[in-house]
């Protein structure tokens, strides 16, 4: 299922970013004193109860602040109205709305006037309005707690009354979050096609390559990056078999983020890669391999999806005959995690070997799915503790006994071993190297889940 998104909107310094960092459990956002720090919207993940669901912190909402009075320190006199648009793109995309005000500074103007946009928001699509919880943060005291009373009159409902700080109250302001999630079944549990993700930077040719692959000008084509603003879904058939191929705006670092619609697509393509069973990662050759395109190749990693990853732009390279596996051997190298991955010189504008993207994803897929036998997979476990046994820093020699398939999407593996904290990460990834000679698992990764071996009386 597609993962919820909770949107922290409000206006400046109500700690919001603090609120942000506490519920994804990292101090991704920048907190400081001075109002308006955070002026770039950040997106993480966070779990609560089983729940898993995107965190998007954006910046304050200040209808009242003239750009004449923005403290010089802050930086561009116009960043006030560059976050008040950020929060309403944000604000049309959330399943869930934290409406965060500070306890001790009260009720104020900005806040009635925040509220003024939700409710502007939730009157323009009456249909399908996400809930807005109603946080009031800097809850330290009881002197605090009791001015949150005073937030009712904001017409939002129960107050929230939290320190982000200390993390009082953020366990129920959580358990009311996830209550709001959807129960509904997701339409992409019920498809069976295979959902393939186009992502990479942007001006990588994404769009290009779904219409080359279609055979049809489903997406708009422009030379201007960032055309491609939402995930467009296209079906379509290949040799008896269902395709959903999704389109996605591409991901920029995030200090090149423009502010406004754009900011949004990232986490769209972050969705993207939430919901596809395998991810095609579109490199530029003629720009070469960015650290942007390691970080995306990160990010389809850390998600568990199958990948393949497409050279686009081949035909605007000067080559020679060593100019493809130089290229490779350069990639191999800067996606050194990703060992497994197949890769594809391309041009979606002449159509070179574009005919060639469909087989080789439907093979990744058929890897994803692939079940081994329990007899088997003991048999290479076996060799490979013969053929290199675990080093032992404790004197205590590390040992698995017998492991088995215990799912797929990606391949998952449970090996019953004497001390699973002796299992160095080294040496499973020797493990991993060794199942994948016999088992290759093309363009998918597998897990590998150490488990103590209980012996029965």
């Amino acid at each position: 299922m597609q993962k919820p998104v909770v949107v922290l909107v409000g206006r400046p310094n109500v700690g919001k970013s603090t609120i942000f960092n506490r519920l994804v459990g990292q101090r991704l956002a920048i907190v400081d004193e001075v109002a308006g720090t955070t002026r770039d919207r950040l997106i993480a993940e966070g779990d609560w109860a089983g729940h898993d669901f995107f965190v998007v912190d954006t910046g304050g909402i200040d209808p009242n602040k003239q750009r004449s009075q923005v403290p010089l320190s802050i930086g561009s006199a116009d960043f006030i109205d560059e976050i008040r648009a950020q929060a309403e793109v944000a604000m049309q995309e959330a399943d869930v709305i934290l409406m965060v005000t500070d306890a001790l500074e009260g009720v104020t103007q900005a806040d009635r006037e925040v509220v003024e946009i939700l409710r502007k928001r939730r009157r323009g699509s009456e249909t399908d309005s996400p809930p807005i919880l109603l946080v009031v943060n800097k809850a330290d005291n009881p002197s605090a707690r009791l001015n949150a009373l005073d937030f009712y009159s904001l017409g939002l409902g129960e107050p929230f009354a939290i320190s982000a700080i200390h993390g009082t109250g953020t366990g129920d302001l959580l358990d009311a979050v996830v209550e709001q999630f959807s129960t509904k079944i997701d339409e992409d549990d019920e498809d069976e096609s295979i959902k393939v993700a186009i992502v990479g930077k942007p001006n990588a040719g994404k769009s290009s390559l779904l219409n080359k692959i279609t055979g049809q000008e489903r997406s708009i084509v422009s030379n201007i990056p960032g055309t491609t603003r939402d995930a467009i879904d296209t079906k379509m058939f290949f040799e008896g078999q269902e395709f959903t191929l999704i389109d996605t705006a591409g991901i920029r670092k995030r200090g090149s983020v423009i502010p406004g619609v754009e900011k949004y697509s990232v986490l769209r393509a972050m969705q993207a890669i939430e919901r596809c069973d395998v991810a095609i990662l579109v490199i530029d050759a003629v720009s070469g391999i960015t650290a942007q395109d390691t970080h995306i190749a990160g990010y389809i990693n850390e998600a568990w999806k199958s990948v393949l990853v497409v050279i686009n732009k081949w035909d605007l390279i000067e080559k020679d005959q060593n100019t493809a596996i130089e290229f490779e051997k350069l990639l191999r190298h800067e996606l050194n995690f990703l060992p497994y991955v197949p890769i594809l010189f391309i041009s979606a504008e002449t159509g070179q070997r574009v005919h060639q993207v469909l087989p080789l994803v439907t093979e990744i897929q058929q890897e994803r799915v692939r079940k081994i036998p329990t007899s088997q997979l003991n048999k290479v476990l076996a060799m490979a503790q013969d053929k290199h046994q675990a080093p032992s820093g404790t004197g205590k020699p590390f040992r698995i006994y017998y492991g088995t398939q215990v799912n797929t999407e990606p391949p998952t593996f449970m090996l019953y071993c004497n001390d699973p904290t002796l299992g160095h990460f080294t040496y499973m990834r020797f493990i991993e190297n060794q199942i994948r000679e016999v088992f290759p698992f093309k363009g998918t990764p597998i897990k590998l889940v150490l488990k103590k071996r209980v012996r029965r009386e």
